[in-house]
Parts: C-alpha cells; structure tokens; sequence
C-alpha cells in the first residue's frame, strides 16, 4: 500500500478516499465492525438521531397545543426511538462503506498504530 489511514472517522475516511483519488494504493483500518468511526457508530450521530427524537416529543410536550394538536398524553416509545437511531447510524456508514468500495480502498477491521 502507498497509504494506510488508521481509524474510519470523518478524518480517516475522508483522507482515504483523497489519497485514492490521487491515484495511491489505499488501506484502512477501523476497530468498528462498521466504518465511520466512534463519531458515525456510537458518538456523535447516534446522539444526535436520539437527540432530534427527544426534540419531536419536546415539541408535542409544549407546542403542539398551540397549533390545534391534541396528543393527551404524548408517550415515548423507547424501543422505536433506538430502532430509528440504528437506522440513521446504517445509513450513514453504509454511506462511507459505498465510497471505500467506489474509490477500491481496502478496508480492514482491527486496531492499528505506528
């Protein structure tokens, strides 16, 4: 390999996908099972699916009342709020998994370091 990036985050990915585009031979290494990094498979995307969620019953909570929506009493679902955030975090690092394979950068599951 000409490059090996280590860790698939939004810095690691993003590098790797340059670095093939400028015609090197690419490697990456990411500890997740899926690419995308802690950000895309346990930080910052699972918290924010989960975060626009508790906004939605937040706004059913106080707001709704006022534009003519009854919900008495708006209830969580628990299950389906996770449900919908492991979608959201499929989506995305499939998103990076389709341009590791469109830019033939090889992708290796496990830890890496210098």
């Amino acid at each position: 390999y000409d490059v090996i990036v280590i860790g698939s985050g939004p810095g690691g990915y993003i590098s790797a996908v340059r670095a093939s585009q400028l015609g090197q031979k690419v490697a990456i290494i990411e500890k997740y099972a899926t690419l995308g990094g802690t950000c895309l498979n346990v930080g910052c995307i699972p918290s924010k699916a989960l975060l626009d969620s508790s906004h939605h019953y937040y706004d059913a909570v106080k707001h709704f009342e006022e534009h003519g929506i009854l919900i008495d009493p708006p209830k969580i679902d628990f299950p389906k709020m996770i449900e919908r955030k492991s979608k959201v975090v499929e989506q995305t690092t499939g998103g990076v998994k389709f341009l590791m394979d469109k830019n033939k950068i090889d992708v290796y599951e496990g830890l890496g370091s210098f």
